[in-house]
């Protein structure tokens, strides 16, 4: 009896928990687009009947519950970002993936794009700058992310452009953009950027809106307070530690 309950606790959590993602919703010319929050370095997008994941990882959320993928994009090979667990549960025949070299080694499918280039998949502008640190290193020395091993992607749906930073800092690439509608910025150390840098990034590139994603324990009242005044950036924060 003490261990049907515990499964039938565990089911109780885990649903709930599926239907307490955070939306917002953009209309955009190819639709309505729907971004739901799922938590760290994962999220998913819906324009139409198309599902796009972004960074799936079990560690966020039971991924048998949530829609099948359209298209997957793996910013890189870290298993926060890469969960093969996660991709098998949304993966179908026909699901386009795109991400890095590493995470298909890892993975052992999926299309490789380079971190300065571009292509299409269901019907989208997918294209990639090279994420990586340009302070944080480990103790010997070496970059937490090497240049031209991870992505950060810019993905076009209609008239929207969403930036997704993945594992990065304020690298010249992410503060020479242009047009942005929605950046997703990393905010946690020592792996990616402190409040400042993601202030940094995006004073540069201005987004008109500012998702600080991937923050840890970061307190996120710095960055609204050092965007606050700055002119057509807005900052939301939403559930992504």
């Amino acid at each position: 009896m003490r261990v049907l309950l515990s499964i039938l606790l565990l089911s109780v959590f885990v649903n709930a928990r599926s239907q307490d993602f955070e939306v917002d919703k953009f209309e955009t010319t190819a639709g309505l687009l729907e971004i739901t929050f799922i938590g760290h370095g994962s999220f998913m997008m819906k324009v139409n009947d198309k599902i796009i994941h972004v960074d799936p990882s079990t560690r966020e959320a039971n991924y048998d519950e949530l829609p099948d993928a359209d298209l997957v994009l793996i910013t890189h090979h870290h298993g926060d970002h890469c969960d093969a667990k996660a991709v098998e549960a949304i993966k179908k025949e026909e699901t386009k993936i795109i991400t890095t070299q590493l995470a298909v080694d890892q993975l052992g499918y999926g299309d490789v794009l380079a971190s300065d280039g571009s292509t299409e998949a269901i019907g989208l502008k997918i294209s990639s700058i090279p994420a990586y640190n340009l302070v944080h290193k480990r103790d010997n020395g070496e970059p937490f992310h090497a240049k031209g091993t991870c992505n950060s992607y810019i993905v076009t749906i209609g008239d929207k452009k969403i930036f997704i930073g993945g594992d990065t800092e304020n690298t010249p690439e992410m503060k020479a953009l242009k047009d942005i509608d929605m950046a997703f910025l990393p905010m946690n150390l020592p792996y990616t950027m402190t409040p400042k840098m993601v202030a940094d990034a995006a004073k540069a590139f201005k987004p008109k809106i500012l998702y600080p994603y991937h923050y840890g324990k970061t307190d996120t009242k710095i960055i609204a307070e050092l965007m606050k005044d700055v002119e057509d950036v807005e900052t939301r924060i939403r559930k992504m530690p």
